[in-house]
């Protein structure tokens, strides 16, 4: 049998963490050579690390990186500010900014909001209690007033689709205004003559955007718009509008939805409650291009949104030295055959 008195155990005791402390006794350095070999600041010897390392594998030790923000180093948390995550187009975004800021040693915390400006704040806040080093704000509009006090405590604030103008942010956006235009042109040349946007009660940023320049583009070519906002951001707001809508004794024959969500519900109540063929008796445009927007039982005409290139740039954005970063992406048409060909 074994002597207790000389028996070393491998491990703490269940439940508990393995510190740096453990490390450095089992390697036999100093606890501080166990933190720069872990944390890169500060020279250690080759044959220190080797020690350090072979130690913390036999350990099963691991750095704790949140810790580090209680020092004031860098946390390397991003917090990435949503709303609506289980939507098609907003879980296609997190899937790949996640997966973008990891390939840069980020670390990813997602923060989900109502989208209102006060749960946005709220989570702000969080972001700072964490010591994350950047916010990216995906829904809803912060204060002024609580980005500024992110940018004063080091941490960098990233607003995609919003059209704030707050000194010291970085900003990624599409060009709503131009593709908006397309989507009525697009309208025009299949002879649509009534046209309709289908909108949400959300009154997002990116989605009030939409509406407003769908609204000058109808108004700019003399033509009288029909907007609905039957609800939230759901399908089955879309096929809500539809019964709003193609009830009238005058309805549309032309319809642009501010998201590819809202579209399909409309499309499927046009069809199976009004018995509308699409395109043939009703054209309809979505925004976003999602993946259902590609189903055979839809193929939706819409917009594609830059999720990759956003993604891109986020973390490129987080990872450089430059400061106020403002940029606006392309959004691409996609045209399938939702719409009448001219």
């Amino acid at each position: 049998m074994d002597d207790p008195a000389n028996s070393r155990p491998d491990r703490p005791e269940r439940g508990s963490f393995v510190s740096a402390g453990d490390v450095a006794e089992r390697a036999g350095v100093s606890r501080s050579a166990v933190s720069r070999t872990f944390s890169g600041a500060g020279s250690v010897s080759a044959a220190t690390r080797r020690k350090v390392m072979k130690a913390a594998e036999e350990l099963g030790y691991h750095a704790n990186h949140l810790a580090r923000g209680l020092t004031g180093e860098p946390s390397d948390i991003v917090c990435l500010i949503a709303a609506d995550i289980g939507q098609p187009f907003q879980a296609r975004m997190l899937e790949q900014v996640t997966r973008h800021l990891q390939l840069r040693g980020k670390v990813a915390m997602v923060i989900n909001t109502a989208g209102d400006g006060d749960s946005v704040s709220h989570a702000l806040r969080q972001s700072l209690h964490y010591r994350a080093e950047a916010s990216v704000v995906l829904t809803g509009t912060p204060s002024e007033k609580l980005v500024q006090t992110c940018l004063s405590n080091g941490q960098r604030v990233v607003l995609v689709n919003r059209d704030d103008e707050a000194p010291g942010v970085d900003r990624l956006r599409v060009d709503n205004d131009r593709a908006c235009v397309e989507a009525l042109a697009l309208l025009r040349r299949a002879g649509c003559e009534r046209v309709a946007c289908v909108s949400s009660r959300a009154r997002t940023t990116s989605l009030l955007s939409r509406e407003a320049a769908f609204s000058r583009a109808a108004e700019a070519a003399g033509l009288t718009l029909d907007l609905t906002r039957a609800g939230p951001t759901s399908y089955e707001t879309g096929a809500e509008s539809a019964r709003l809508l193609l009830g009238r004794a005058a309805p549309p024959d032309g319809v642009f939805c501010v998201t590819d969500l809202l579209a399909l519900g409309f499309m499927d109540a046009a069809r199976h409650v009004f018995g509308r063929r699409i395109p043939e008796d009703l054209c309809v445009i979505g925004f976003d291009d999602v993946p259902q927007a590609s189903w055979t039982s839809y193929e939706l005409t819409t917009f594609r949104q830059p999720i990759e290139e956003f993604a891109e740039r986020i973390a490129a954005v987080l990872t450089s030295d430059e400061v106020g970063h403002s940029e606006v992406l392309e959004v691409l048409p996609v045209w399938r055959s939702s719409v009448r060909m001219a």
